[in-house]
């Protein structure tokens, strides 16, 4: 059974309201199958009867677990693999002679989902500089379910063999039982906190690097300049921007620098 027309727009405004993530026409099949695990929880038999539940009783709490379950949390460990080569061999080496007085680097990996892009971060960071550095990374998601998750740095083999590298498992984790945990060392490096990208983010900055990777795509042109504003202003003046392969400031907001970095492009502020 497909979600009703009517709910289905309610759920799109929702979502673009309070997340201002664009939910095109054709994506009933996604409310359907992302909300029915949340309408059976609640006794419904169907999705539509569930929204429909919630849009009648104004219940906050339920609108908010609508939408993070609409939020797309697709991660792997150094997923694409080229930013973080760059970041690897070009951009950490250049901040790590830049940055030889403070010995402190930070990084800001926007839409973290369940922490695999921070603690490769983390793993990178830790292997590029040496002791008396103070390194930081602060990991931010819509989604507190997911980010619970981050914050625990426990794995399981699933989720390990999703593009972690054997010597870096044997360096940076410990056997759990079943399961896999983030060394203390870099679990230590990592904060995490809720962040809505849509809106202000507060006192944040300033980042040396900025992850902000597949996220843009969901959002409009207005909003999508408005949060590439907001960043800028959180990178400091030599600082890195890394986005999607699907994205770019390009024609978006005119006030950032692209940068070839090996096979993949990065940006500064201008």
């Amino acid at each position: 059974m497909t979600v009703s027309p009517a709910a289905f727009d309610w759920v799109r405004t929702v979502v673009a309201t309070d997340a201002a993530i664009v939910l095109e026409p054709g994506k009933e099949y996604l409310v359907q199958s992302r909300l029915a695990p949340l309408a059976r929880a609640a006794g419904q038999q169907d999705v539509t009867g569930y929204i429909e539940r919630i849009r009648a009783g104004a219940d906050r709490q339920a609108r908010a677990q609508i939408v993070d379950a609409l939020t797309t949390n697709e991660t792997s460990w150094f997923r694409d693999g080229r930013p973080f080569t760059a970041l690897e061999r070009v951009i950490l080496p250049e901040l790590v002679q830049r940055r030889a007085a403070t010995r402190s680097l930070r990084i800001w990996s926007a839409a973290c989902s369940t922490g695999q892009e921070p603690y490769s971060l983390a793993m990178l960071l830790t292997e590029a500089t040496g002791p008396g550095w103070q390194n930081q990374i602060l990991g931010t998601d819509l989604s507190p379910t997911v980010l619970a998750q981050a914050a625990q740095g426990s794995y399981s083999q699933i989720e390990i063999n999703r593009g972690l590298p054997a010597n870096r498992l044997v360096s940076h984790f410990t056997r759990d039982g079943i399961r896999w945990r983030v060394n203390e060392n870099l679990r230590r490096m990592v904060s995490y906190r809720e962040l809505n990208l849509a809106q202000p983010f507060g006192a944040i900055g300033p980042f040396d690097i900025v992850f902000l990777r597949n996220v843009l795509i969901y959002f409009s042109t207005a909003t999508r300049r408005d949060i590439l504003t907001r960043v800028r202003a959180v990178t400091k003046p030599d600082g890195y921007l890394v986005l999607g392969g699907a994205e770019t400031t390009l024609g978006v907001d005119e006030h950032w620098i692209r940068r070839s970095v090996g096979s993949t492009s990065v940006y500064q502020p201008g």
